[in-house]
């Protein structure tokens, strides 16, 4: 048994960080978790009940953004994790993708658009700019932190792949251009097959 456990859905936010665990190339275990019946060692590691989830020896660590950067420091030998240099806009846009970036599209898929007024009130202020900031973050360089691919690309350059597949982000040249350079990579086209054909044995 591998001590790095995946609970995950086919069908979630878990191709993300299936993509990521596929970049690091280490052994890990797979537990794909059924949205009616969650077993108790999953709810035992997070009785949030969501996933993605990992437990790696006795650590357990949630939230999508948070697994994809733990994985990049326990595997440093995957070259993942941020230079000095590449530190800051490598946490900027981690951040700005968990928080603003998230928040802005899923408001936009839920039909909620918040009011001039209240505008200072949400973190991210109105989608539009949240557009506008990332699509200058991507057209910048040629990856998020810098000129060389890290874990903060497996994390934003997800979110927008999401983003204009289900209509929570407009189309733009630059998202194009960005996911072209990175989607095509072997543990991306890995992760992606690993999942589909979970979702292709599910049954009907």
């Amino acid at each position: 048994m591998s001590d790095l456990i995946f609970y995950t859905n086919p069908m979630s936010r878990g191709r993300i960080a299936r993509w990521m665990l596929e970049e690091v190339a280490a052994p890990y275990e797979t537990r794909v978790v059924d949205w009616a019946a969650k077993p108790d060692d999953f709810l035992a590691a997070n009785p949030m009940g969501k996933v993605p989830t990992i437990v790696h020896g006795d650590q357990v660590v949630t939230e999508t953004g948070a697994i994809i950067a733990y994985l990049a420091e326990a595997f440093p030998e995957a070259g993942l994790a941020p230079t000095q240099a590449e530190r800051a806009p490598y946490l900027r846009w981690m951040f700005f993708a968990a928080g603003p970036l998230e928040a802005a599209t899923t408001d936009r898929s839920l039909g909620v658009a918040p009011t001039a007024e209240q505008q200072g009130m949400v973190g991210y202020g109105s989608l539009d700019r949240v557009v506008t900031t990332l699509e200058s973050a991507v057209a910048a360089n040629t990856y998020i932190a810098g000129n060389r691919f890290t874990a903060a690309d497996v994390y934003v350059g997800s979110h927008i792949d999401w983003g204009l597949q289900f209509g929570s982000l407009p189309q733009r040249a630059a998202f194009d251009d960005y996911l072209a350079r990175i989607k095509d990579r072997p543990a991306a086209v890995r992760a992606r097959e690993i999942d589909d054909a979970l979702i292709a044995e599910a049954p009907g």
